[in-house]
Order: C-alpha cells, then structure tokens, then sequence
C-alpha cells in the first residue's frame, strides 16, 4: 500500500504518512482540501465499476467481512456502527480489535473505511463500497518484536478467530513479498475454505519491491486482487502481476480515512482487495444461497476483459464489474471447491514435509525381551556322512556330472585305439 495524507481535520496543511505493511511505500504529499463534502466526489470507483447501480439490489446488508489487519478505529463517523467484534493477536492491542497497532498502524482504519465506510452526512465523508456491511476487526502487529506470536502464526491465528466469529469474507490486504508461506497457514486456510469464507487478498505493490505476486495471493482458491489506474489500465508501480490474479480493481487516487478523522489519498493494492471484498459482501447479500466457489465465480465471470485478452497475469480476468455481478445471469460453474485446490496443492508440494505414520502393528506393540537361543543338537557320527541340500547341490551333483563326462571320453579313447588297430591288422 502507499499513501499520501492531503487532508486531516484541523490541519491547514498537507501531513505525509507512512505506512509499511506488506509491499508499502511512501508518497508524496497531496495538495490539501478544505471540507469532507468533496471527499465523496473524489469516489470515482463507485460509478466506474458500478457500485451505485449495484445498490439498487443490495448495499451488503446481513454479511460479516473480517478485516485481518493493524486494527481499526471506531471512534471515526465514517466506521460508527460498522464494527460489531473483533480480537487482538498480536498481544499489543485491544481485546475487540479496535486498536491500532503494529507498524502502519493506520492501515486497517483505512481499508475498513474503503470496504464498509457509513459515510458522515448525506453526500458527505467516505462511503464503501458495501456500506451495509459488518466487520470484524482482527488486530495484528507487523513488524513488531513486541508482539507475542510471529507475523505468520499471528495470520493463522487471525484467520481461524475470524472463521469461528462468524466471517462470510475475509479481507487481507498484505503480502509476505513470497511465493510460498508457512504451513500453519495451510491449516488456517482450509479451514476458512471449508467453512464457505472467501478469501480475498491484494497482489502486492511493484512499486514497493514486490515484483511478482506473494503469499496469501499464491494460496490456492484465494480471491486474488491485482491494481489498475484511474485509466483502467495496469498500474506497474502499485500492483504485482502474476498468473495467480482473479480480477483487477482500482489501486490509485482512492480515498480512505485515518484514525483519530482525516483523509488520505491512497494508492496499492491494499486498497483494491477491501473493494473487491465489499463486493464479495454485496454478491453474498444478493445470492445468500451460493457457496463461497459460487460467489468466487460470479465475481470472475462478470469481470470486463475491457478490450484485453484475459485471463492475463496483469489483469487476471479483467476489471470487475459490480452492477452485474449482482444482477447477471451467471451459468453454473464446475470450477473446484477453494478447499480441493488447497487440499491438492498440499498433497503435492507438502509431501517431502509429510513423516510416514506407524503401521497399527508397530505403533501399539509393546517391546519384548529377547527369547533365549535354542540349544545345538547334540553331534551325530552318521549325520556327518551323509549329504546336506548345500552339499548335493554345490559338489555331490557337479562332481558326478564330472566324473561321467571323463568315462564317456576314456571309453571314447579306447573304442577309437582297437578300430585303428583292426585296420592296420587287415593290411
């Protein structure tokens, strides 16, 4: 994620901020504005990709989105009623999660405020793209040696708390810059997979240094987000690209809000997933009885090619579209279940970690002693002159084959001396 702070109530002046979570970066301040009723009209995303037609049918109402990330605050208008739990993993935060913590602290404020945001007034302050949606705040600490779990077990952690608190979707907008990731959160995963969670995570920002998409975006049957420009068109500095991408949403010039109150404008792939996330939220509003694979395909297969080929490792299956996402007609897919291409991934790439078990014999066998050797029987004066299998088979048989060729041969010599006798007697 980069952002750059160009509004902050009571500041007459543009505030830079950094944040560092996953593949972030900084960006150069943006010009101040004067109030939060313009804030709305920089939203372009919610016309452009059909979010506010999508309304018509549903604003997200009844889905719980888990929002694994630095906290966020409630005490901001746009997030009021919007957070109904949360947890703290991390051992530095909150008990509900609504503490910012960790490096970028203000991370998960903001990708809240993208994904779920009530607004402040009518045509005021950041409105998400799911506005009626609930989240889970799910608190971690990155980069934080203070923490009491890693960053990887704090994800795994984070992940199942969210799965068990009744999470529909669950919204990760960071990377660990790899391909492969530990195998803690090969459990973690399949167990939101088999509970119906979708899993939505951001592609990773090149501009950061992640040039190739990381994990939890390599993850099989992970939604994996990727970013475009207020163009459409690929956003080489704030998206990776790989082949694992699903769709593509916007990642420059958003807006999103900062604990404590204030704007920022925001650019990177943290950004994309919660989008992409609220429209998850608002495709499970609208089809309650799809499964997460269900929901997954109506989000790919609604996406705008817009002119490309597609799938491609840039845009995945192209721009999404939320208007028909809730209201095409979409054909029954027989794409696999998320939890079938994870099971399948592990099985393959897991095997050489994988110890063989105990047979059931040797595993509930008890150790015995020793029995005693069995005593010699006694010598036997006969027994040494007669032949042994050893014996006849390697000298008694060989020795006879010998001995019988040498007569044939001798009684050969000797037929052969009397006949040349005869015939020198004749002469």
């Amino acid at each position: 994620m980069t952002h750059s702070a160009w509004f902050r109530a009571g500041a007459g002046v543009a505030v830079a901020l950094t944040v560092v979570l996953g593949s972030a970066s900084i960006a150069p301040a943006f010009p101040a504005y004067a109030a939060n009723t313009q804030v709305r009209d920089l939203e372009y995303w919610l016309n452009d990709y059909g979010f506010t037609k999508a309304w018509n049918t549903t604003r997200g109402a009844g889905v719980t989105v888990a929002v694994i990330d630095t906290g966020v605050d409630t005490s901001v208008p746009e997030l009021t009623g919007a957070v109904t739990g949360g947890t703290d993993v991390s051992g530095l935060g909150s008990a509900n999660g609504q503490t910012p913590v960790g490096e970028g602290s203000e991370h998960g404020t903001l990708v809240a405020s993208l994904l779920a945001g009530r607004g402040t007034g009518e045509g005021s302050g950041v409105l998400g793209v799911a506005p009626e949606a609930s989240i889970l705040a799910v608190s971690v600490a990155f980069g934080s040696s203070d923490a009491t779990l890693s960053n990887d077990d704090q994800i795994a952690e984070g992940v199942r708390w969210a799965v068990d608190n009744g999470a529909d979707v669950i919204n990760m907008s960071l990377t660990r810059n790899t391909l492969d990731w530990p195998s803690s959160w090969d459990d973690a995963f399949l167990y939101a997979f088999e509970n119906d969670v979708v899993v939505v995570a951001a592609a990773g920002n090149r501009g950061s240094g992640t040039t190739e998409v990381g994990a939890p975006a390599t993850i099989p049957g992970v939604l994996t987000v990727a970013g475009v420009d207020r163009n459409k068109g690929a956003s080489f500095d704030a998206s990776s690209q790989g082949i694992t991408i699903s769709v593509a949403a916007p990642s420059e010039q958003l807006v999103g809000v900062v604990p404590g109150g204030g704007y920022v404008q925001w650019n990177g792939t943290s950004a994309s997933a919660p989008i992409v996330s609220g429209l998850v939220a608002l495709v499970r509003a609208a089809y309650p009885r799809l499964d997460a694979a269900e929901v997954m395909n109506r989000v790919i297969a609604t996406a705008d090619a817009n002119g490309r080929e597609v799938p491609s490792p840039i845009y995945g299956n192209g721009l999404i579209d939320a208007a028909a996402a809730v209201t095409a007609f979409v054909p029954a897919s027989a794409s696999p279940e998320p939890a079938a291409l994870l099971e399948e991934w592990i099985r393959v790439h897991r095997r050489a970690d994988t110890e063989l078990a105990p047979t059931p014999d040797t595993a509930t066998q008890e150790p015995v002693a020793p029995k005693d050797d069995p005593e010699r029987p006694l010598p036997s004066v006969a027994a040494a002159w007669l032949p042994t299998p050893l014996t006849l088979t390697y000298v008694s048989v060989p020795l006879m084959v010998l001995v019988g060729f040498g007569t044939l041969v001798t009684l050969f010599g000797i037929g052969a001396t009397r006949h040349i006798k005869r015939i020198r007697s004749k002469r």
